[in-house]
């Protein structure tokens, strides 16, 4: 495996976003480095960043954005500057754990995870050939667990499909684990989520 090149944008997963910013801001000198590190990264934040991005630059500057929680309307604003970033542009976002990005944003740029994060649990079953009687049993199961259980379970279920299975997910599964991020903030039950995500295999098998 090739050590990633920590001048180049990526994710940080770690526990410590202002300790990890100070590292960063320190480790990049003498670029110039722009950071935008708040409690909750909201949309008013997505777009200072990405009017930040479209400054013309003659040299590399860094636009970092850490942040303990990312909602879904402020990382969506983020995917085209992610995708096709401005020249001299790069990104870097600091979160403490893997749960708290969109897929999609995830899907653009490669992780680093320092010490501190969560152990994360396993998926029960495999998604490269997936069953109904797999979907029936685990949303029996799923009917039962909370909020910040339900969140947990769709990152093992992330992790399962794109690590461990190593599936290329198509755009309508992408999107699907974006929907699904969005329904457990606002609470929707778990049941029905997961139903959404683990129908989308079931039917590209």
């Amino acid at each position: 495996m090739l050590e990633l090149d920590f001048t180049k944008s990526h994710i940080i997963i770690s526990p410590n976003i202002e300790a990890e910013f100070e590292q960063l801001k320190n480790a990049l000198k003498p670029k110039r480095v722009v950071g935008f590190i708040e409690d909750e990264f909201k949309i008013e934040h997505a777009k200072a960043a990405v009017a930040e991005a479209y400054i013309s630059e003659s040299e590399t500057k860094y636009i970092i954005l850490g942040a303990n929680h990312f909602n879904a309307i402020s990382q969506n604003s983020l995917l085209k500057a992610l995708e096709e970033p401005p020249r001299n542009i790069e990104f870097i976002i600091i979160a403490p754990t893997t749960s708290n990005l969109l897929p999609t944003v995830r899907s653009r740029l490669p992780i680093v995870k320092k010490k501190g994060e969560r152990k994360m649990q396993e998926f029960p079953f495999s998604l490269v050939k997936v069953g109904y009687k797999d979907v029936f049993d685990f949303l029996k199961m799923a009917s039962k667990v909370g909020k910040s259980e339900a969140q947990e379970l769709m990152e093992a279920l992330y992790h399962r499909a794109t690590v461990v299975d190593k599936l290329l997910l198509s755009s309508a599964q992408l999107e699907n684990f974006d929907k699904a991020y969005r329904l457990l903030e606002l609470n929707a039950r778990p049941q029905s989520v997961f139903a959404l995500l683990l129908m989308g295999f079931v039917n590209g098998n």
